[in-house]
């Protein structure tokens, strides 16, 4: 468990990242390539993924992996701020991993159809002509492939991988894996080199059945492998296939993390004697290995562990990761029982005289780097990657890093796979551009899912947001904008009756002008969920419930409430979407007298929804003589077009009484939101769910993540300055 004071110390390098006045050197995305451009004429909604991702020798083009359509994709990556598509070769089965030797990519395929009998082949592909040389079949399912430093020799680790659906997925499952090793000479290899090494009776789990995953050379020509469900590793000789060591990845006694998918973000369970099973591994050097503890078969310490080759454990991290992708909003609660942030894809690099290590986190999108001290890693910063960052790859003579992400929900309308690139220059980090702080018990304060959000009436640059149904319990989240990155200071829960309130879809809050709130709550009638608004005090407490008049809810729908403002006595509540009793192409402001109870509505007219989807309203907030409203659609990256800010002036918010005509109001466009979100270099989010204005009149814009539920997890904070 970590002590307060390196949990002080991470919170301290997290803020020395964007508060630096030196010259540091901190990476930046600098853009994001959608791997479905490979693939323009692949059916519309067939997943695509980037998993494994090497690169030419000079460093000019990527190549990655694509199981999900069976072949290799090449990005150009001559100018890295705008990589182009550079082609895809089909190949049978579903390619694994890949690496280049001169101007060769080999590609290893899997195309078992029978766990039993796993099968699988090894190609060279020349990058030139995109045609496949040579192929070698490899007589089982392969995983990793990985080249040595002088590139005359390539190990595959041979899987044969079990089949999780039978018996559950417990082992052993024969046959076993092993390592396959090749001669290359001039880049191209020799089918007729392949000599094999048994792993079969190494490990000390189920090491009947030994199930290889990741593989790496060091300079000596020392292959160190990983056994994932063995939750093992084996160091061999490179030339003769000879075992030099192997040892037990060991376990963790885990304590101080969130073990429990209950909605709630609480860092006080524990799992003792929790096993490693890593999935990377990287040579740090000659002497050191540094495996990612991703899990898989019944484990997974949510970490990284550095050994020396011999099997003394030098450096455990233990949940540090955990705390920091909290700390960002990037935790995955989702996961909580099982993997945590998922630490999977690894790599070491060094630039100039630093070398850094990059710990892909898959469930938490998460990347995080460190400086290689020799000793105890020194954590440097967490970039944002997409969706389900696996592959890692250092390009150090461009100053390069670049990730490939497997994960694809565009069938489902949402982000696609992409590769991501990263910079390393002379700069501040442009990510996080919000975080929190640790609470009183030396914690970070978890949180995710900004739906809605007002400025403090009095104190310039401090802010209050609430969460959405993402979490069990909803929370008001105290914010100073002032700091950079903004930080969460404080999390209050919604209570009643003294309890965290249930049947809350918190997505609008506003000054009572007395020191509490009044929260707009979106509901949904199919989930016992009331559209209604809530009178809070300063702690949460809630004082007073307001349901929606029937004159209101003949027509609701799913999509309510999405903002509340308060103009004197009235509250004014955003309604997102058309209901049923509204014209296509516009949307109801309503309004409540908290003096007379009357209910009374407006008209606002929307911009035209976009070719399958939808555009609504996401916040209003009033300042001077305008109500601001967030009006966007509901696209996501490459589809997105309308993220808004407008404004309508008070003096046209005058209510007509429900279910009868209503005045409509005007609008003008204050900011179109689409540049700022493309200035993060990754892909246009989709939900800008919260604008707020503070004291000294500044405006302050925030995305809204979704709890990292189908999301990569990033959450955009900024401001545009005085209205």
């Amino acid at each position: 468990m970590l002590k307060p004071r390196h949990l002080v110390a991470i919170t301290a390098a997290l803020l020395a990242t964007t508060a630096s006045v030196t010259a540091a050197e901190y990476f930046n995305r600098i853009a994001s390539f959608p791997v479905a451009l490979n693939n323009p004429d692949a059916e519309a909604g067939v997943e695509n993924s980037a998993e494994i991702i090497t690169a030419t020798e000079d460093g000019m083009t990527l190549v990655y992996s694509n199981a999900l359509l069976g072949g290799i994709g090449f990005v150009d990556i001559t100018d890295p701020t705008a990589p182009k598509a550079a082609g895809f070769v089909a190949l049978d089965g579903g390619p694994t991993s890949v690496t280049v030797i001169g101007g060769k990519a080999l590609v290893t395929s899997d195309t078992t159809e029978d766990f039993t009998a796993p099968t699988g082949y090894l190609s060279v592909i020349d990058i030139a002509t995109k045609t496949i040389e040579t192929t070698c079949d490899l007589g089982g399912q392969p995983d990793a492939i990985a080249k040595n430093a002088d590139a005359s020799l390539i190990a595959i680790s041979m899987e044969n991988q079990r089949n999780e659906d039978l018996n559950d997925g417990v082992i052993p499952q024969l046959p076993s894996g092993n390592i396959t090793f090749f001669d290359v000479a001039d880049g191209t290899v020799d089918c007729g080199t392949m000599r094999v090494t048994e792993l079969a009776g190494v490990a000390d789990f189920a090491g009947e059945d030994a199930e290889p995953e990741y593989t790496d050379f060091n300079s000596l020509n020392e292959l160190a492998v990983t056994l994932q469900e063995n939750n093992h590793i084996v160091i061999l000789n490179g030339e003769t296939g000879a075992i030099i060591n192997d040892f037990s990845a060991g376990s963790v006694d885990l304590e101080g993390i969130d073990a429990t998918e209950d909605g709630r973000l609480s860092f006080t369970e524990s799992q003792p004697g929790r096993k490693r099973e890593p999935d990377a591994v990287q040579w740090l050097d000659e002497n050191r290995i540094i495996i990612a503890n991703e899990g898989d078969y019944e484990g997974g310490s949510r970490g990284f562990t550095i050994f020396h080759k011999d099997g003394t454990e030098l450096y455990e991290s233990g949940p540090s990761m955990e705390y920091i992708a909290a700390q960002l909003g990037h935790y995955p609660e989702g996961r909580s029982d099982a993997k945590g942030v998922e630490p999977e894809g690894m790599e070491v690099g060094t630039f100039g005289e630093t070398k850094f290590i990059f710990v892909n986190q898959e469930r938490s999108s998460l990347v995080a780097i460190y400086k290689d001290t020799g000793d105890v890693p020194e954590y440097w910063q967490s970039v944002p990657s997409g969706l389900g960052p696996e592959g890692a790859l250092a390009i150090p003579s461009r100053n390069l890093y670049v990730t490939a992400n497997e994960t694809d929900l565009s069938p489902d309308g949402l982000a696609g796979a992409h590769v991501m690139i990263f910079e390393l220059s002379e700069s501040e980090p442009a990510y996080p551009q919000i975080m929190s702080d640790l609470d009183a018990g030396g914690k970070p304060i978890g949180w995710a899912a900004l739906s809605g959000a007002v400025g403090d009436a009095e104190k310039p640059g401090i802010l209050y947001a609430v969460s959405d149904s993402a979490f069990s319990e909803a929370y008001i989240y105290e914010i100073d904008a002032t700091a950079k990155p903004a930080r969460i200071v404080k999390k209050t829960v919604v209570t009643r009756n003294g309890v965290p309130a249930q049947k809350l879809d918190l997505e609008g809050i506003t000054l009572d002008g007395e020191g509490g709130f009044w929260l707009a709550s979106e509901g949904d009638t199919a989930k016992l969920t009331p559209h209604a608004l809530y009178h809070v005090n300063a702690d949460g407490e809630i004082e007073d419930e307001i349901a929606y008049p029937a004159a209101l809810l003949a027509g609701e729908t799913r999509s309510g409430s999405e903002g509340v403002a308060k103009i004197g006595d009235t509250l004014w509540i955003a309604i997102q979407r058309e209901w049923k009793d509204d014209e296509k192409g516009f949307v109801k402001l309503v309004s409540y007298n908290l003096e007379t109870e009357e209910w009374g509505a407006v008209r606002y007219p929307l911009e035209a929804a976009p070719e399958g989807g939808w555009v609504g309203l996401s916040e209003i907030t009033v300042h001077g003589d305008y109500a601001y409203i967030i009006e966007r659609d509901n696209q996501i990256a490459g589809k997105a077009a309308l993220k808004a800010l407008y404004r309508v002036p008070v003096s046209e918010l005058v209510p007509a009484e429900l279910g009868g005509e209503l005045p409509t109001v005007t609008k003008e466009l204050v900011r179109d939101l689409v540049p700022d979100l493309a200035a993060n270099n990754g892909y246009v989010v989709d939900k800008v769910e919260s604008f707020a204005v503070d004291a000294a009149g500044n405006g302050f814009v925030i995305t809204d993540n979704d709890g990292v539920d189908d999301s990569s997890g990033e959450t955009f904070f900024w401001s545009i300055g005085a209205l």
